[in-house]
């Protein structure tokens, strides 16, 4: 099969509901791979369509709502506020991925900000749900300040652009991008109708 990589940002809702089914549906492996999703909108010249329009935010915050509860997911409980800065906590994401905790602590912040309404921008959030996860927080907290953490983070938001990419979830297979998280069937059937690598 080709490569595929699972691209997501722990402050999007779309991503937590398909980081949710990931594991369900797409065919192994799958590097799993942290974005900024406020540096891809940075690098494309787009904005959240949470920001702006309050009845535009009303209808995507009801339909992540609807979709939601056709996954058999828990309701969602939204931070207040909703969007926040997720700087901090992404550079925990990457750390975590260095290190070997990465899925376990995604899981936990993904649980925290969208099904228990935490706000994932304030630092005690983000360090409760890292050692929770198996993180130690001292390093958890170091990890935001890291400058290699700091470049990381940066070059995976800036390869994930050149990429094509303007918006997580994001799924690549081999040099096919698929958006969304209602995309992830397409993902998966793109996996498998290719077959083994050779």
């Amino acid at each position: 099969m080709p490569s595929t990589t699972f691209y997501f940002d722990v402050g999007s809702p779309y991503a937590y509901l398909a980081a949710e089914r990931a594991d369900r549906v797409l065919p192994g492996p799958v590097q799993w791979q942290p974005v900024l999703l406020g540096g891809l909108f940075k690098l494309t010249g787009r904005s959240s369509w949470a920001l702006g329009d309050y009845r535009r935010r009303q209808r995507g915050m009801a339909e992540i709502e609807r979709r939601a509860r056709g996954y058999g997911l828990p309701a969602i409980v939204w931070p207040d506020p909703w969007p926040g800065d997720y700087l901090a906590v992404m550079r925990v994401v990457t750390y975590a991925f260095a290190v070997g905790r990465g899925r376990e602590v995604v899981a936990r912040l993904f649980a925290d900000g969208f099904a228990r309404g935490r706000d994932l921008s304030i630092r005690a959030h983000i360090l409760d749900a890292a050692s929770r996860a198996g993180l130690e927080r001292g390093e958890a907290e170091a990890a935001t300040h890291d400058p290699a953490i700091k470049r990381a983070l940066r070059e995976a938001t800036e390869a994930a652009h050149a990429r094509g990419l303007f918006g997580v979830p994001t799924v690549a297979v081999g040099d096919e991008l698929f958006w969304g998280d209602d995309r992830l069937e397409d993902a998966a059937a793109s996996a498998l109708s290719v077959g083994p690598a050779a």
